[in-house]
């Protein structure tokens, strides 16, 4: 199925709706139910330490998934979306606290060509990016 978008509304420039996701260790429990990555990093504190990093981190693909839903979003058809890779550039650490993570995602049209649209998406936690060299293929309408 195609985007929502037509080839003709997308343009190279067109700046996608910025989001920014909370992530607190709620979210990381849950997601671990959902996935099946129990990884002690991800939910274990004194682990996490002992292990060199700073606290708790969150899962690779779940900080993935966020960024994507920014695309998603954006095509109005997830099955749109004919490709998406990033590169994990560093960890999202998520404190035990009420505040946790935020994550910020933007994203632009890099190219247009062939009723596909390439977008370039950034991803930052606190100004540094967490996510290197984020692209989504995404099928127009």
């Amino acid at each position: 199925m195609a985007s929502t978008l037509s080839a003709a509304d997308v343009e190279v420039g067109t700046e996608l709706p910025t989001r920014t996701f909370p992530i607190r260790r709620a979210d990381l429990v849950k997601y671990c139910g959902a996935s099946g990555d129990f990884n002690v990093i991800h939910w274990n504190e004194r682990t996490a330490k002992a292990v060199g990093l700073p606290d708790v981190i969150a899962h690779g693909m779940f900080t993935m998934a966020l960024a994507g839903r920014v695309v998603t979003e954006w095509a109005g058809d997830p099955g749109a979306v004919e490709s998406y890779s990033v590169r994990f550039s560093r960890p999202v650490v998520v404190p035990d606290d009420d505040t946790g993570a935020t994550l910020d995602v933007a994203g632009t049209v890099e190219s247009v060509d062939g009723g596909r649209a390439v977008i370039a998406l950034t991803a930052t936690v606190e100004g540094n990016k967490v996510l290197m060299a984020a692209k989504a293929v995404v099928r127009l309408a």
